[in-house]
């Protein structure tokens, strides 16, 4: 492998598709999943640890952009297809390239991150979900940080927010954040916890806590009259709970 490959190699956590996505503005359309490995946020509700923790990283496979595009063409069977890049944060990896690749294919790319890390190829999407994290994760947000993802993904991208709520200051936080930025369009998702003493590996899901956060911030909304939010479940823990891979 050359320097240059090897400075352009992608920690890949996992493939798959196409399956719908469950979750956010593209909710329902047919896609491919490249999860990329490695976080530089440790959210105390993350459903993804498998592509997060460290204890994981023995099963993260370096790629160069060529290779996942080679495996995202066979799960497509050559067809173009919205291709999501998510983590993990996605944004600390390089992309760039396999994005070049599949746009010369005529796919599509949509990415999203919590808006920490910034990259000039945010421009190349086709979609980019910002989606900063609240109070409930015990992350804190550098709207700083956040603003310059903005500026690097510019106009092209149809760029758009979307905050997960568990509680009150949750909802509180999301307010401000659409305040904050009035131009993009709102996405709120009731949180996911897994059962207590469960693994975010295994299936296993909180379906009636889901259920009862999502009645809650539906009355929440509309009781507040905040008729520019959208709240959208993820659909596909809906499905199939918590597992990988779908």
């Amino acid at each position: 492998m050359t320097a240059s490959s090897k400075a352009a190699t992608i920690r890949v956590s996992e493939m798959f598709g196409p399956t719908i996505q469950g979750e956010g503005v593209l909710i329902g359309l047919p896609t491919v999943f490249v999860r990329t490995g490695g976080c530089d946020y440790r959210c105390s509700w993350c459903d993804s640890l498998h592509a997060v923790d460290s204890r994981y990283r023995d099963d993260w496979t370096p790629m160069t952009p060529e290779a996942v595009w080679d495996e995202v063409k066979r799960l497509s069977g050559g067809v173009p297809v919205t291709v999501s890049l998510s983590g993990g944060n996605p944004a600390i990896q390089p992309l760039g390239a396999l994005i070049k690749l599949g746009h010369r294919d005529g796919y599509r790319f949509a990415l999203e991150t919590q808006g920490s890390v910034s990259k000039d190829w945010f421009a190349d999407l086709d979609v980019l979900v910002l989606s900063p994290k609240p109070p409930s994760s015990g992350m804190e947000t550098d709207w700083a940080l956040f603003d310059g993802c903005l500026e690097a993904a510019g106009g092209p991208p149809e760029t758009v927010l979307k905050i997960v709520v568990f509680d009150e200051a949750d909802y509180a936080y999301a307010r401000d954040a659409a305040a904050r930025y009035p131009q993009l369009p709102v996405y709120l998702q009731p949180g996911n916890h897994t059962p207590p003493g469960g693994d975010e590996v295994d299936a296993g899901i909180d379906m009636d806590g889901i259920a009862e956060r999502m009645r809650w911030l539906v009355d929440r909304v509309t009781q507040d009259r905040w008729f520019d939010a959208r709240v959208l479940p993820q659909l596909h823990v809906l499905l199939w709970g918590n597992r990988r891979g779908v």
